[in-house]
């Protein structure tokens, strides 16, 4: 019988024992997650690992529906494009280029096309058959080494916008030789509609007098100050899709960031396929 209460004596100091370590180590455990908020310290005093990584997988779940949830309600609250893409028939129909290499996009339009009453500044340009216009970051663009300091800044500071044009006499395959090129057939009021995006996006502090030029890119180009500021989701290329989208194209700009974005877009209204 002695025997007996001897051992349990024992197992209650061995329990208590246990607990006072228990204790302590609860305790630790409290001081040192006391500064953190506290789903946070629940999760860690319960179980260390799997339930940050649950609360993690949680976390991106809801990140992800969000994302889904907003590129959602911007597609169904855009306004529905115009049906003026399409010629009827094959009279006064407009021939525009999309140009795009692997990164940057441009229109290209005829200037005999484009009234000198919209857009004053093709005046630059008095020995130009055809103009590329193209939209960007107002320092990243005009730089000639391209910086990741000013990519960066472009992409999430951006301090303005700039147009850059560049008229040229050649073919449209021979200037561009390296580039994707995709032609639309515009009716007349579709291309009215391109060019007075366009148009609309040249910054004139006095209208109607013309933007003022500055150099280039090349000696046949001009930079021009520009409405609207560049970021990561909004790029030159959404601009395309932007102006094509005055223009009537079915498309959906808030989807094109980048220049596959837009050629998977545009490509299935290209004349020549």
């Amino acid at each position: 019988m002695g025997c007996v209460l001897a051992r349990c004596h024992a197992e209650r100091d061995l329990s208590n024992s246990e607990t006072s370590r228990a204790n302590r180590l609860y305790s630790g455990t409290r001081l040192q997650f006391a500064a953190l908020p506290r789903h946070v310290l629940i999760f860690r005093r319960v179980t260390p690992y799997s339930a940050c990584v649950a609360f993690s997988k949680s976390l991106l779940r809801h990140f992800v529906c969000l994302i889904f949830l907003f590129v959602f309600l911007i597609h169904a609250c855009s306004n529905p494009p115009a049906e003026n893409l399409y010629p009827r028939d094959a009279k006064n129909v407009r021939t525009v280029f999309i140009v795009h290499d692997a990164w940057h996009s441009a229109i290209v339009v005829k200037k005999a096309d484009i009234p000198a009453g919209v857009l004053p500044e093709i005046d630059d340009f008095p020995s130009a058959e055809y103009l590329e216009f193209s939209w960007g970051d107002r320092d990243y663009f005009p730089a000639p080494d391209g910086e990741l300091g000013l990519a960066l800044k472009a992409a999430f500071w951006s301090s303005g916008s700039v147009l850059h044009v560049v008229g040229f006499r050649d073919t449209v395959e021979k200037t561009f030789p390296g580039a994707e090129i995709i032609e639309l057939v515009l009716s007349e009021e579709g291309f009215q509609g391109l060019i007075k995006f366009i148009s609309d996006t040249f910054s004139r502090p006095h209208p109607p007098t013309p933007a003022e030029p500055r150099p280039g890119l090349f000696p046949n180009g001009r930079f021009y100050s520009a409405e609207g500021k560049f970021s990561i989701l909004r790029t030159c290329n959404t601009w395309v899709a932007e102006a094509l989208r005055a223009a009537g194209l079915p498309i959906s700009p808030k989807y094109v960031i980048t220049a596959g974005n837009l050629g998977n877009q545009v490509r299935p209204f290209a004349t020549r396929q």
